[in-house]
């Protein structure tokens, strides 16, 4: 046999022996996957370390559009965030973008660099109850006036959503403080008085239906238009159609009526396609409930914000990063009634018999990682064709989000400005 023979065998020899070992090579199963795709994460309140913590800070660093999926109302979430915005900060941010309406982020960023910024939130809260969502929460306003601290004097909060559903008082308010004429100005002191009736029947209830905006009749409201589209003026056209909206959106969800959940998608992205036209070199910080964020369809069979964002992103020829945190049990605060301390709900997606991505992650941690860290895991290394393959929880995630943050254990927040139940 010559060299050229004897090569020729060895090569095929070699490439049956891959052959062999291929066939026979076991395939990984998913969680082995996921543990190939994870990292440990350590967050502290200096920062992030630990190997998660280059994967997140250079997939951070390298998007204008940064918009993390959540879990309300925990501690850990809105701390994580922090970090998030001290990191975003040094290449600039103009705005975090948050989950309650326009006027109430208003109230917020007129008080956000106060040294007495919760007293001033919880007087506020206390004169209005239930007039906004979220932003009245203990460690939602430290994240905010951390983000604002470290961003700089042109930092803003952004609000894309409708009101809640106590802010007719404040918008009441606002609206005779915009110098409606006579005509309209009568009519909002009728409403105005209204308002105050509802308000303390649903405090002693604490039903927010009770409350205005879910008690007063469209005829009312009706009436109301009119003489406000005589001589109201602009500002006040504009808070009391915020309120119709706010309503509208809030009867379809309560009758099961209309699409209230693609209604609310599309009020907040024409809310932010305002911004953009204002400010369309804004670099943002966006952090809203996780259905949100997703790009594609949401689990609710909505495109909402997140793919809002990540298209206008290609769009633009910029990088977004949708990332969903949630924790692995623990607590997070409920809305617990008008005016009311939040209540505190225990979970634990470990042990559920049913499936849920974070207890598939738990399970995907390596034995050593140390308790109290964190798991990030790289969903862009599990896009591909054995999608199908996977459960439709899982689909949805990896194609909605670019990467999954699990913290081990969440505690409840609370809110400011409560009221004990009478």
């Amino acid at each position: 046999m010559n060299l050229k023979s004897i090569v020729a065998a060895l090569a095929l020899a070699s490439l049956c022996a891959a052959s062999a070992h291929a066939e026979t090579a076991k395939p990984l199963t998913f969680v082995e996957r996921l543990a190939q795709a994870g990292s440990p994460l350590t967050v502290r309140p200096q920062g992030f370390s630990g190997p998660g913590a280059a994967i997140l800070s250079e997939a951070i660093e390298a998007s204008r559009y940064v918009l993390v999926g959540e879990s309300h109302f925990s501690r850990e979430i809105p701390a994580f965030t922090t970090n998030v915005c001290r990191l975003m900060a040094p290449g600039g941010l103009t705005a975090m973008v948050v989950e309650i309406g326009p006027e109430a982020a208003g109230v917020v960023n007129a008080r956000l660099r106060a040294p007495n910024r919760e007293q001033q939130i919880s007087d506020f809260m206390r004169a209005h109850p239930d007039a906004m969502a979220f932003l009245n929460g203990r460690d939602e306003g430290q994240t905010a006036a951390d983000c604002a601290g470290v961003a700089g004097p042109d930092f803003k909060l952004w609000g894309l959503d409708q009101e809640f559903f106590g802010v007719s008082g404040y918008l009441f308010e606002q609206m005779l403080a915009a110098g409606p004429g006579p005509l309209a100005r009568a009519q909002i002191k009728a409403l105005a008085e209204q308002e105050r009736a509802a308000t303390q029947a649903a405090l002693a209830s604490g039903s927010p239906f009770d409350l205005f905006l879910l008690k007063v009749t469209d005829t009312t409201l009706d009436q109301a238009a009119t003489a406000i589209d005589q001589d109201g003026g602009a500002r006040a056209k504009a808070l009391f159609a915020a309120l119709r909206e706010t309503r509208a959106i809030y009867q379809g969800s309560r009758t099961r009526t209309g699409d209230s959940n693609g209604r609310r998608a599309r009020l907040m992205k024409r809310t932010l396609a305002t911004h953009f036209d204002e400010a369309p070199q804004a670099r943002l910080l966006m952090k809203f409930g996780a259905y949100h964020l997703y790009k594609g369809y949401n689990p609710l069979g909505q495109r909402d914000l997140g793919n809002f964002v990540a298209e206008h992103a290609d769009g633009e020829g910029v990088k977004s990063l949708n990332l969903i945190v949630a924790g692995a049990k623990g607590a997070l605060g409920g809305y617990a009634g008008v005016g009311r301390p939040v209540t505190v709900h225990n979970f634990d997606a470990t042990t559920g018999k049913d499936s849920d991505w974070c207890k598939d992650v738990m399970l995907a941690r390596p034995s050593d990682t140390p308790p109290g860290d964190w798991f990030l895991v790289d969903l862009r290394q599990l896009r591909g064709a054995d999608l199908e393959a996977l459960t439709p929880e899982w689909r949805a995630l990896i194609r909605g989000y670019d990467l999954a943050v699990v913290a081990p254990e969440l505690s409840a927040s609370t809110v400011l400005g409560a009221r004990d139940a009478p």
